[in-house]
């Protein structure tokens, strides 16, 4: 590759000195901080910035702490059943504080792995840790914190999403999933609104820590992106775990202080007013781009409907200008947006126009159980109007599961017909997340059912329930 950006002329009489640089990524988040390495390893000279710190949502509120939360309430789970296996324990008893103190520790030990400011500068580049970044013009943003000035040839967008508060009366009352950490203690009851990824993981978290959950959802089921036998699952899981779920929810009209130190939710649902009281209100309702004086419209970039819009080869309607991760509205994954942010600094970078493949990316969820998926999922395959098999075995039928007493839950997996070609894998179950990892393998190798059927998974393993799924799957298409 050749490097269109450091032979480049600059323009501008700012563009001269330690303040310029071929390359200004904005953000240092997963999909910032891959950006910057990249490019820098392409030949470029980068500045990396960020408000105060790196790693950026999900090191330091998102993923990474949730994660050890969710560690901590399957540890209490797995305590709790104990005696099962001879084991006699009391009730556990969590400390929240030392919890909060093991997130804080892993979050540095994270970062401290990572040490994407020693490898940026031993690239000749800069971390500038300097408060918000503003575009003065095309190619110019000034830090905050300092007022410097930084020019640069091209720039990559890494500023990630930020909580949504919907827009009703006290909605200022109400928490954000990335304020958990920042409770001096867990609230006894907590209403959670939205149940996607982010509103289902915190919904078991809190529930295995002792609060009482109601969780509200707009649409007909909980977890709106999953497959619809997921949800059910799920579902059915979290009311068994005695968790209040209500979907259909039309509308949430207001939150107010009550007695007792409570706080009172009203909704709708079909037109009847309801209410609820509560310890705590979490909003978990979206995550637009986090552009707050981020001063786009300087530097001619278009938003629409809360996203940084961009071509297929990442671009912003500012040419010289990237966007990777989060803010651009598509994937909003991790795994994502490292593919995209290794994209955004080559084509940077080299003045290439590769566009983005949309992979198969799994998703999913540390819930209890685990839910996960990557491709297509039924729905979408008979709304495309494919030709397809369905196949799912249950984990109750899975001697692993057995022996662990984890019998709910159930991996599915499409094919089409014809070919026998796997086009989508979704499921719920005790590690169900790492079992996705199998299927999606298999996806991005273009495997059939037939050769995911011959594959022998050691024994007894949760992952088997994928070649016991591929199996079905051949008998399916044999009974043509």
């Amino acid at each position: 590759m050749t490097s269109s950006v450091a032979g480049s002329q600059q323009s501008g009489s700012q563009r001269s000195g330690r303040n310029s640089f071929d390359v200004v990524v904005i953000g240092a988040g997963p999909a910032g901080s891959t950006a910057a390495l990249r490019a820098g390893a392409l030949g470029a000279r980068v500045a990396l910035l960020d408000r105060r710190r790196l790693g950026g949502t999900c090191t330091n509120t998102g993923c990474v702490p949730t994660r050890v939360l969710a560690i901590t309430a399957r540890l209490l789970r797995d305590i709790r059943g104990a005696r099962a296996y001879g084991i006699h324990v009391g009730e556990p008893r969590l400390e929240w504080a030392e919890t909060v103190a093991r997130v804080r520790q892993t979050i540095g030990d994270i970062g401290n792995m990572k040490r994407v400011q020693d490898k940026l500068r031993e690239q000749g580049g800069e971390v500038l840790l300097e408060g918000s970044a503003s575009f003065q013009d095309a190619h110019t943003v000034r830090l905050a914190e300092t007022g410097r000035e930084l020019s640069a040839e091209k720039f990559i967008l890494a500023v990630g999403g930020r909580a949504k508060r919907l827009p009703f009366p006290g909605a200022e009352l109400a928490l954000t999933p990335d304020q958990l950490i920042e409770l001096p203690e867990l609230p006894g009851s907590v209403v959670i609104v939205g149940s996607g990824y982010t509103g289902v993981q915190i919904t078991t978290i809190l529930r295995a820590f002792g609060t009482a959950v109601t969780l509200l959802e707009t649409a007909p089921e909980i977890l709106p992106p999953a497959d619809a036998d997921v949800s059910r699952e799920l579902r059915a899981s979290f009311e068994r775990q005695g968790i209040r779920v209500v979907t259909g929810v039309s509308g949430v009209e207001r939150l107010e202080q009550a007695a007792d130190g409570l706080q009172r939710l009203t909704y709708s649902v079909g037109g009847e007013q309801r209410s609820v009281e509560a310890s705590a209100v979490m909003l978990a309702v979206g995550w637009p781009a986090d552009i707050e004086g981020l001063r786009l419209e300087a530097a001619g970039v278009q938003v629409e409907r809360g996203f940084i819009t961009v071509n297929d080869q990442l671009q912003t309607t500012a040419p010289h200008i990237f966007v990777a991760g989060d803010a651009n509205g598509r994937d909003m994954l991790v795994q994502g947006a490292h593919f995209e942010a290794e994209l955004a600094a080559e084509n940077a970078v080299t003045g290439e126009a590769q566009p983005y493949s949309r992979l198969s990316l799994p998703s999913g969820g540390f819930t209890d159980p685990d839910h996960a998926g990557v491709g297509l999922t039924e729905r979408q395959a008979r709304d495309a109007g494919l030709d397809y098999l369905v196949a799912v075995s249950r984990y109750a039928d899975l001697e692993r599961a057995i022996i662990d007493s984890r019998t709910t839950g159930f991996l599915k997996l499409i094919a089409e017909r014809g070919t026998g070609r796997i086009i989508g894998a979704h499921g719920t179950g005790e590690n169900a997340v790492e079992v996705m990892q199998a299927a999606a393998a298999a996806m991005a190798a273009g495997a059939t059912a037939a050769t995911l059927a011959g594959v022998r998974f050691a024994y007894p393993t949760y992952t088997a329930v994928v070649g016991e799924a591929a199996r079905k799957l051949e008998r399916l298409r044999d009974a043509r």
